[in-house]
């Protein structure tokens, strides 16, 4: 019964902190009551994403320090008071940088990485299925804020500021009782389903074709996602869209966000590696031509389905990607690294799709834009990408052992 608490209470923190990718709600209201253009409103964004992934690595070392009771307490507790910040501060930029950017940023990366850890411990023989269902709760986080906001916002009229007040409070004070219901089992309750392997040897794998290959899908797609998700509103709103439709096409990236996460998950399991890495770019890459056109709601909201589908992809095909190639063993060292191509993106993407709209007057630029890098990295990957069952780390021609890694049920090589 302990672990399905766990369980429930890591998926609850996941959605709360996954209201991050509701910001572009807000981000009309800063522009037009308190002047902030929308390269900075992106930047804001881009920041907290890019804080929100630094802050993983420290956080795994007060996980296994403190426990993910503390750590994700600290975690809520940052993740409100940052909101709090941004409330009273005027509107100012750099002080809403400070406040959602800095601190809920850094709250993001100690509580996201609390879930995913614990739960594959409760659940030692499901850890793919359990790792889809905690990020498909970060994913869909954003279809509850959204619907907040824009109840907010246009229904009841609320300031922006007075918003930021409510998110800090209540979904802050949701986060924190989330975290309090996160434990540990007991250690002789843990099976090892990993096999050692000296970390010294991690820049023997940080190094490979493999590895550099699958940080650059991941910076791909996401910066890609990044620049829709970031300026998502204003995006729809400049395509025609009236402010509902807009507002409703937070939720649907959401939830095609939410259903990638765990979809990706099946196709990696069936296919393996390199068919779904080009995949999930192929879906990504064709969802953004639409989105450059004056299309009708119905068109372009089925296009942003599809683009969230995609960029759920990111999530879960390159960290099972690495644990195919390289080990479960290895994936604590390897999948932060990874993931710092996510970071990356977002201190580009979301804040040079705003300033392209700023400049140019229009996003369609920073879309094709994206597109454009999409399917160029498709070529590259197809053409370097190691052919399956080729070892991780055989990139120079020199025989190399290949250690044992775990896979999940269904994985092909």
């Amino acid at each position: 019964m302990k672990k399905w608490i766990v369980l429930v209470g890591g998926i609850i923190l996941q959605m709360v902190l996954g209201g991050v990718y509701a910001w572009s709600a807000f981000v009309p209201s800063l522009v037009a009551h308190h002047s902030l253009t929308n390269r900075q409103a992106g930047l804001i964004f881009g920041v907290t994403i890019a804080v929100f992934t630094v802050a993983m690595v420290p956080a795994g070392r007060l996980l296994q320090a403190f426990g993910p009771r503390v750590t994700g307490g600290i975690g809520a507790l940052l993740f409100a008071a940052g909101y709090f910040v941004a409330s009273f501060s005027g509107g100012h930029f750099p002080i809403v940088l400070i406040g959602i950017g800095g601190l809920t940023g850094i709250g993001i990366g100690l509580g996201y990485v609390c879930p995913l850890t614990v739960s594959m411990k409760w659940f030692p023989n499901n850890k793919g299925l359990v790792t889809g269902v905690a990020v498909a709760g970060f994913g869909g986080g954003a279809i509850l804020l959204s619907a907040v906001i824009q109840f907010l916002l246009t229904t009841a009229q609320w300031s922006v500021l007075d918003t930021f007040r409510l998110v800090g409070t209540v979904f802050g004070a949701i986060a924190l009782g989330a975290a309090l219901l996160l434990s540990e089992p007991d250690k002789s309750a843990q099976k090892d389903t990993g096999h050692a392997m000296p970390t010294a040897k991690l820049t023997s794998h940080v190094f490979t074709r493999t590895f550099g290959l699958l940080c650059f899908g991941m910076f791909v797609g996401t910066f890609a996602g990044l620049l829709v998700v970031g300026n998502l509103k204003p995006i729809l709103l400049g395509s025609g869209l009236n402010g509902n439709s807009a507002a409703w096409g937070i939720s649907i990236f959401a939830l095609g966000n939410t259903a990638g996460r765990i979809i990706w998950g099946h196709v990696h399991d069936h296919f393996g590696t390199r068919p779904s890495v080009l995949l999930s770019l192929v879906t990504l890459g064709i969802a953004l031509i639409p989105m450059t056109f004056a299309l009708p709601a119905s068109y372009l909201l089925v296009a942003v389905a599809v683009a969230g589908l995609g960029f759920g992809g990111c999530f879960v095909v390159y960290a099972s990607s690495l644990v195919q190639h390289f080990g479960i063993h290895l994936f604590p060292h390897l999948y932060p690294l990874c993931f710092l191509g996510y970071g990356l993106a977002a201190l580009i993407a979301p804040g040079l799709g705003g300033w392209i709209s700023d400049r140019t007057g229009s996003f369609v630029p920073g879309l094709s834009l994206s597109a454009s890098i999409v399917f160029l990295a498709l070529v590259v990957i197809a053409l370097s990408f190691p052919e399956a069952g080729a070892p991780a780390g055989d990139d120079t021609g020199s025989p190399v052992v290949r250690p044992r890694v775990w896979r999940p049920s269904g994985i092909h090589k």
